[in-house]
Formats: structure tokens, C-alpha cells, sequence
């Protein structure tokens, strides 16, 4: 049923919290300065009015699950926190004599509210920052950085093994007569192999899994959804699909992916997708499976910016989101282009360099390019026979059967010595403190849950906590206080 913060002290409380909470501290100015009711106005019609045992106000969960990834706080941590900290039960607005929710608690709201509700908790916190004139929205920045699922990497034979094994465990909850039939069956494989095993195990091992999925397949529509799920992801492991293949049982929606192929190697799970303002207030959040390239979800983020009415005039990203895709929809926009240059699969021509003076391509041994011609995307700027030809490094330059240079230039890497395209790349580097903030100081490197859902709402309470915390560093500048106390809506 359906509660309501009491935010009337009494004396006992104001005599207590008078004498031992700091003034100074952050909790204490996010409390006094920010106002959390519009959490109870978007999580009302999740809660019964007339009907139930009375629940903790959504504003009071809501502000334990901000210290929890504020303090990087566990469940079990927080609500045993909130029981004898003094500081944590006045930011959270509990009284003295006041009970505390337990960690269970926590996790049914989580649930309740689901992904979709924090995202909009989140954009209306965002919304208001824009309201209050905090961001400059002339520059948006566009990035992903990897985070790891909470899970480990077994074999394939393991993999399937696990797979079967989950899928029985959900059958055992809604048929014990069947889970019996196919434990008897021989389908149920506790042992888990440490070691390398050769080609004939791991055949054998593929044909007990699909003569699992036809025992289980005549029934497919009478089982749970988990069942439902597993199945047709054992179905996408034996089949041998590796460009979707899931990794884990324990979490079917993380991927293997690869951030930079040059620096490192894969890992297994999810890529956080944000857009920032330039004030360096995060504006949208997403998140991505592994295998998930985030140039191709530029579109994503600069709707959900749009839907809040957040406008800038350039958007910059990395190399990542250079196509003519994404140059098409920023543009479309009406927003100017500052993307990193990616030479993709064209050929390399190390040495060579653009001259802007001259409108022109110089080889490495000085000679100048005599003309161009306009390509898609670029020009191809060609050089004389008679400076190619004699040349002693010929041989370096050109393949078989070319007789002179042609060098293609892209449009972007020419206007990219401008000085709006330098400086926004050097704009683009501050997403880069976000991503290591949200690593170094809220654990953001790896996922606390199992699931992109639940992954999404670590990802959004994440920047919810890392934006509070820009909002009161830009309300120690002076020529922002206004606009703070705009925000507080008090």
C-alpha cells in the first residue's frame, strides 16, 4: 500500500540530529539543497492505495539505494547502515525510532520499479538540471567504455552441461514427474571438466545436448519462460552460432566483445553508452551487450537527449561512430559533426601529409600533389609521372602496374586542422574522467547483478549518484548559486 515521506520533525529528532549531524558534509547539502519528492511522484501508480500492508515511502528506498552506490554499500551492508548511522538516517528522512527496511526490501523495489522506471527518475533529474540553466548544451559527447558481467568464462563442454542442468532445475519447480523421467534419461551432468578436452568428448557432449533440446521440444510452450529462454539459448551453443552465442547460464545477456583490437583483448559483458553535456552532467544512459558496436546506437542516445528537449549545437565522439550514417543523423539534427577520423578498410599512405595552405598532398620525399579529384566523402588528389617515376622510394609507394600516387582524403580529415574540429576533440576527452569516476569510486568496472535489465539500473544509478555530485561542485561557483537554488524547488 501506498506511503508518504513524513517530513514533519519533532523535537527529539531536531535536538539529536542538530547536535551530531555536520553541516559540511555532502549528505547534508544534497539533503537540505535537492529535492527527491518527484521519485514518489513517478513510482504512485506502481502501489495500491487502499489495499495492503503499508510500504516504506518510495522516496526513503529510493535515497538508501543512492547512499548504496554512493559508498559502494551491498544490500545487506546499507539496511545494517541505516540502522545505527545517524548521518544515513537523516538523509534518508527516517526518524530516531523509525524501523528500517532489510536488504529484501530493497531488492522487491528494485524489481518493481524495473529499468524503465529508474531511466525515468533519472531524466527527470536531468531535466531539471536544464531547467535550472546548468547545462550549456553546445557540445554533446558520445561514448562507451566497457563494463565485465559478474560471471566466469567456462569451456563449451561446461557451458552445455550448466545449461541443461539450469533448465532442469526450472523444470523440477513446475513438473517433478517429468524432471524425473529425463534425470533417468542420463541428460543431468553434475561433473565439471577442468581440463582441455579433446574433439570426440566435445562431440559427444553437442549430441547429449541435442538430444535433450527433442526430449524437452514437443513440451516447449507448456514450461516457464526461464525454461522457455534457456532452451533456445542451449539451442543457439550447440548449433555453433558464435557471433550472439551466450557466455553463461548465469547471464544469458552477457557477450564476449573487444574494445580496441590494437591494446587488449576480449571480455565478457556489457558496454555502458552515455551522452554528456558539456558541462560534464550526463544526459542518457544505455546499455549495450559486448558484441554490441556502439557507433550503430549513436541514433538511440541523441533521441533520448531529444525526447528531454535537450539541443546542442555539435555532437564529438571517437573514431567508433565515424560513418556516414552517423554523419547523416547528426546532421539531420541540425547539429555540426565533430567525429574522431577512422581510416577504416582505405589504403594506408604512411608519410603523406594534407597541407591545408595549399590545398594539396605531400609525399615523403616533398613532392606536391598537382591535382584532385572530388570523390564521395573526400577527394583523390593525384601526383605527377614525372616526379613518381624516377623517385627512388617508387617501389614503397606504389603497387604493381601504378604508374603515380592517388592519395584519398577524406572531407573530415581536412576540415579535422581546423580549430572547432581541435577543440572539440579536446571537449571529447573529458568523457573520459566520467567513465574512470564511475569505475575508480562507484565499482562501475564490473556489474553487482546478473542481467542487462538489472545492469541497466546499476548503470543509472551510477550517473544519477555521479551527476549529483557535478551539481554540487557547480553550485560551489559562484556565478551558479542561482541556479541551484532553482533547482532545489523549495
Amino acid at each position: 500500500m501506498l506511503s508518504k515521506t513524513d517530513n514533519q520533525p519533532n523535537f527529539f529528532d531536531e535536538y539529536v540530529y542538530g547536535r551530531l549531524i555536520p553541516k559540511e558534509h555532502i549528505l547534508v547539502q544534497i539533503r537540505e539543497k535537492i529535492d527527491f519528492s518527484f521519485v514518489e511522484e513517478e513510482t504512485r501508480d506502481l502501489y495500491r492505495i487502499d489495499f495492503g500492508r503499508p510500504a516504506y515511502p518510495a522516496e526513503v528506498m529510493f535515497r538508501i539505494l543512492f547512499l548504496e552506490y554512493y559508498y559502494n554499500h551491498s544490500d545487506v551492508d546499507i539496511a545494517q547502515r541505516c540502522k545505527h548511522d545517524i548521518l544515513y538516517r537523516y538523509f534518508v528522512g527516517l526518524r530516531i525510532e523509525d524501523a528500517t527496511p532489510d536488504d529484501t526490501s530493497l531488492v522487491v523495489f528494485r524489481k518493481r520499479l524495473g529499468a524503465e522506471r529508474f531511466e525515468r527518475i533519472f531524466d527527470v533529474l536531468v531535466k531539471r538540471c536544464q531547467e535550472a540553466g546548468l547545462l550549456k548544451e553546445r557540445m554533446k559527447v558520445i561514448d562507451a567504455s566497457k563494463v565485465i558481467a559478474d560471471t566466469g568464462i567456462v569451456s563449451l563442454v561446461n557451458l552445455m552441461r550448466h545449461g541443461r542442468r539450469k533448465i532442469l532445475r526450472g523444470l523440477q519447480k513446475q513438473n517433478g514427474k517429468r524432471f524425473r523421467e529425463i534425470i533417468k534419461a542420463g541428460y543431468y551432468t553434475k561433473k565439471k571438466e577442468y581440463k582441455d578436452v579433446g574433439a570426440e568428448e566435445l562431440k559427444r557432449e553437442v549430441e547429449i545436448s541435442k538430444a535433450f533440446i527433442s526430449e524437452m521440444g514437443p513440451e516447449i510452450n507448456k514450461y516457464s519462460k526461464d525454461v522457455r529462454d534457456n532452451l533456445e539459448a542451449l539451442k543457439k551453443v550447440v548449433s555453433g552460432e558464435k557471433e550472439d552465442r551466450i557466455t553463461s547460464f548465469s547471464d544469458t545477456d552477457a557477450r564476449f566483445g573487444k574494445t580496441s583490437k590494437e591494446k587488449e583483448g576480449g571480455f565478457c559483458g556489457y558496454k555502458v553508452h552515455i551522452s554528456e553535456d558539456e558541462s560534464e552532467i550526463v544526459t542518457s544512459v544505455d546499455l549495450l551487450k559486448g558484441n554490441e558496436n556502439e557507433g550503430s546506437h549513436l541514433k538511440e542516445l541523441l533521441e533520448k537527449d531529444e525526447s528531454k528537449g535537450i539541443k546542442s549545437d555539435a555532437v564529438t565522439a571517437d573514431a567508433k561512430y565515424d560513418s556516414g550514417d552517423n554523419y547523416q543523423e547528426i546532421e539531420s539534427r541540425g547539429m555540426k559533426p565533430y567525429l574522431a577520423f577512422n581510416p577504416g578498410s582505405r589504403r594506408k599512405w604512411p608519410g603523406f601529409k594534407y597541407r591545408r595552405e595549399q590545398d594539396a598532398v605531400e609525399c615523403p620525399c616533398g613532392k606536391m600533389s598537382t591535382g584532385k579529384v572530388k570523390q564521395e566523402r573526400g577527394h583523390l588528389f593525384c601526383f605527377s609521372k614525372k616526379d613518381c617515376r624516377p623517385c627512388p622510394r617508387i617501389g614503397e609507394c606504389l603497387k604493381a602496374g601504378e604508374d603515380r600516387a592517388r592519395v584519398f582524403v577524406r572531407g573530415e580529415h581536412i576540415h579535422s586542422q581546423e580549430k572547432p574540429y581541435l577543440a572539440a576533440m579536446l571537449v571529447r576527452k573529458m568523457i573520459e574522467r566520467k567513465f574512470a569516476e564511475a569505475k575508480k569510486w562507484h565499482k562501475f568496472s564490473r556489474t553487482r547483478y546478473r542481467g542487462q535489465w538489472r545492469g541497466k539500473i546499476q548503470a543509472l544509478m551510477t550517473f544519477f549518484v555521479i551527476n549529483i555530485k557535478r551539481i554540487v561542485r557547480l553550485f560551489k561557483k559562484k556565478r551558479l548559486r542561482q541556479a541551484w537554488e532553482a533547482l532545489s524547488f523549495t
